[in-house]
């Protein structure tokens, strides 16, 4: 399988982990002549090479840039939940550690369309997204932007990095296309 672009490997690969087999009984295509016994083929294949593409990603990142991808891609809301964790210890910023922790947190789940942002699951309260409730010390807006501000940029760094890597890992596999104008 040949993927697209960096991201789309990053995301596929990451949403290999929640992909379960118990959509329906009817798995298999009715007809399958070039198929050879014993050989995976169309979303079989797919899916396999995704799995591959998530462990080579995993154990050739750094643990910061797998963290970071995680945090913001990933749909496993326990991996989501472990790497939002280590990202809230190694963001840099001069804000107090809870508004460093919320600015963290609602990056990485951040508030979606709809009524309360409730098409997903995995949506905080509305409080959450209120800069107000990060610090107690009632400093004033501009410094609170401020602060979001560079958070945010410290994590789509992270973010920038482990694509930039794994568009290196993927590169030597041969795993993205390269299409010439």
């Amino acid at each position: 399988m040949i993927y697209t672009s960096v991201l789309s490997a990053v995301v596929r690969a990451l949403a290999a982990e929640t992909i379960n087999s118990a959509g329906g009984c009817d798995f298999e295509p009715k007809i399958q002549a070039a198929k050879i016994a014993g050989e995976n083929g169309g979303r079989a294949a797919a899916f396999v090479y995704d799995c591959m593409v998530f462990s080579r990603l995993h154990t050739q990142l750094s643990v910061e840039q797998w963290s970071a991808l995680v945090a913001k891609y990933s749909t496993h809301v326990e991996r989501k939940h472990a790497a939002i964790e280590l990202l809230c210890e190694r963001v840099k910023s001069p804000a107090p550690r809870r508004f460093s922790d919320a600015a963290t947190v609602t990056w990485a789940m951040p508030r979606l369309p709809g009524i309360d942002g409730k098409r997903s699951t995995n949506v905080l309260p509305a409080a959450w997204y209120d800069m107000a409730n990060w610090d107690d010390g009632g400093r004033p807006e501009p410094t609170l932007y401020r602060w979001r501000s560079g958070i945010r940029k410290d994590l789509e760094r992270m973010v920038n990095e482990g694509l930039s890597a794994a568009q290196e890992i993927l590169d030597a596999e041969g795993l993205i296309r390269c299409e010439v104008a």
